[in-house]
């Protein structure tokens, strides 16, 4: 094994005991389930996809993983179905190329927020004709940082992601099981992985979020103690702290 190798099976055994406490303490995952595993093809998703794998080979019990790309070129979004197909057949997981459909009035370019509303209308209604119970989904602790911090300047509320929510009555369940990574632990695994960068969304980075993000990384060594900080606060606020 070489040293990139050996490098990235120690990185990913840490990242798998934070994978390991976020589906224990929030009982993410259970047997039987059925997985659909939101990948657009960044760092993020792939790392999701590539630990979850992993994590099954580790647990007591089974369930399956299905991969769901969301493709919408009328809507600007990149198609990386080219990029992605070969990276699922080596992976040996089930995947799903799905078509974004818009509204007829739907007014384009997208704005980010009918983007993602979109895209997550996708992929719930392509998880649920699969018959998947688990919708995992890549963000982390730095998203849940940012958002909680968006929610309270610009709304004047403490809210965060929350790791499992529920969905049309239990139909499907939104997990996140990276809430507790941290961004620059994700970024470090993928350039051990070799998982090449996808192009930038056309429509640019949310311009608050981008200020709340670069904000965090300005304090440096304080990152981690502020967004645990912070994600305790706000899950005290919500009554579940």
């Amino acid at each position: 094994m070489t040293g990139v190798a050996e490098k990235r099976e120690r990185t990913a055994r840490a990242l798998l005991k934070e994978v390991a406490r976020a589906c224990k303490e929030f009982d993410l995952l259970t047997e039987g389930d059925r997985v659909a595993v939101a990948v657009s093809g960044g760092k993020d998703s792939r790392t999701l996809l590539d630990l979850l794998l992993r994590y099954r080979e580790r647990v007591p019990f089974h369930y399956d993983l299905i991969a769901l790309h969301v493709v919408g070129t009328a809507a600007g979004l990149p198609d990386l179905s080219d990029v992605l197909r070969p990276w699922f057949e080596a992976l040996g997981v089930e995947y799903h190329f799905v078509p974004l459909e818009l509204p007829p009035d739907e007014p384009l370019p997208l704005t980010c927020f009918r983007c993602a509303w979109n895209r997550r209308k996708a992929l719930f209604l392509t998880a649920d004709r699969l018959g998947c119970n688990k919708l995992a989904l890549g963000h982390h602790a730095d998203d849940a940082a940012v958002t909680a911090l968006l929610n309270l300047l610009f709304a004047g509320r403490l809210e965060t992601l929350e790791p499992r929510v529920v969905f049309f009555g239990g139909r499907i369940t939104v997990i996140r099981p990276l809430i507790y990574i941290a961004a620059k632990d994700l970024a470090y695994y993928a350039r051990l992985a070799e998982f090449p960068a996808p192009p930038p969304c056309p429509g640019g980075a949310d311009s608050r979020r981008r200020q709340i993000e670069e904000f965090l990384r300005s304090l440096g060594p304080h990152q981690d103690r502020v967004r645990a900080n912070i994600w305790r606060a706000a899950r005290k606020a919500a009554g579940k702290g």
